[in-house]
């Protein structure tokens, strides 16, 4: 009977894989800009690091899994994003003086649900050729008459394109933001297509003179062999709100509720806001770390500085929904 019961136990314990510790990740970037952050966080921990790379749907495949989700965090872009994770109860909180003090309160949820990592600007691209530094100073100026058919933009219902005129109505109200909406259309080159990187290149071609556009597209093409002349058309100029500074966009991590590795995602957590990891991916990406004392890559600190408008990002995505019905009533797109 022992050497039964001694049988079973080997045979069960050989029938059970031995997993080493590990951490799953769900994420819309890229591979290249993640893997570097993951090789860094197992070389110091140990901890396995499983991303699973999505297009679309991450919202929806965290609600199909429930409690079943293998996913113990998300890395993503877009407060809108990270808002919507939240809203939709798949996360939980996590209290970190380390990660307090690593992320700026306007850069993190004021419950712990999410924190931002790196932060890019949503600016103007100017033709070199065609337009002074000097003539871009606000974004309410997008607005001015002077501009009529002078600028090129992706739709005006993208994600990156809802944040800023969620900025707009925290500043102005909905009547000020449908107003500033229905000033840029007017001025509209062409009807808004493509992505960020289209518009760069419609500037190149004669078609604009500015595009809306977030910074890290610069980087990008500027290190494509088949884009770098675009990017050389350009220089990157930071409006301001007349009241306020340059609008920001985060990518951001936050801890699903059921995570099965619980304590390894808070440790990624910690790991990806520490000042080292933030420098090493804003490096990879061209962005701008949010850590106090930290330095974005000489590239993109060679583009200028600006001063990131002081609202917390939770507020702005509380403008989403305003946002978008406007942008739909001035048909902006049409």
């Amino acid at each position: 009977m022992r050497l039964t019961l001694l049988s079973t136990l080997a045979l069960a314990t050989l029938g059970t894989p031995m997993f080493a510790e590990e951490v799953n990740i769900y994420s819309y970037r890229q591979p290249e800009l993640i893997k570097p952050l993951t090789d860094a966080f197992t070389k110091e921990t140990g901890i396995e690091v499983n991303v699973a790379y999505l297009q679309k749907g991450m919202i929806e495949r965290l609600k199909a899994e429930g409690d079943r989700s293998p996913a113990d965090m998300v890395l993503t872009v877009d407060i809108s994003l990270l808002s919507g994770i939240v809203a939709g109860g798949f996360t939980a909180p996590v209290e970190s003086e380390l990660m307090n003090n690593n992320v700026p309160a306007q850069y993190r949820d004021p419950d712990g649900h999410w924190f931002g990592v790196t932060t890019r600007a949503r600016i103007v691209y100017a033709s070199k050729d065609r337009v002074a530094a000097s003539d871009v100073t606000t974004y309410e100026d997008l607005a001015d008459p002077k501009w009529k058919g002078r600028i090129c933009t992706r739709s005006g219902t993208h994600a990156y394109n809802v944040a800023l005129t969620s900025a707009v109505i925290h500043h102005h109200g909905e009547a000020g933001a449908k107003a500033w909406l229905e000033g840029i259309k007017a001025n509209l080159a062409r009807k808004p297509q493509g992505n960020d990187r289209a518009q760069v290149k419609a500037i190149w071609s004669g078609e604009c003179d500015i595009a809306i556009g977030n910074t890290y597209y610069m980087g990008a093409m500027l290190a494509d062999p088949e884009q770098k002349e675009w990017a050389d058309s350009v220089n990157v100029l930071f409006p301001t709100f007349e009241n306020g500074g340059t609008h920001v966009n985060i990518s951001g991590v936050a801890l699903v509720k059921s995570a099965p590795n619980r304590d390894n995602a808070i440790k990624m957590m910690e790991f990806l806001t520490s000042p080292m990891a933030q420098e090493i991916y804003a490096k990879a990406n061209f962005e701008y770390p949010v850590a106090p004392g930290t330095s974005a890559d000489p590239l993109v600190e060679g583009w200028g500085s600006f001063t990131a408008d002081d609202v917390n990002l939770m507020t702005l995505a509380g403008n989403r929904p305003a946002a978008l019905r406007i942008t739909e009533e001035v048909d902006f797109d049409g």
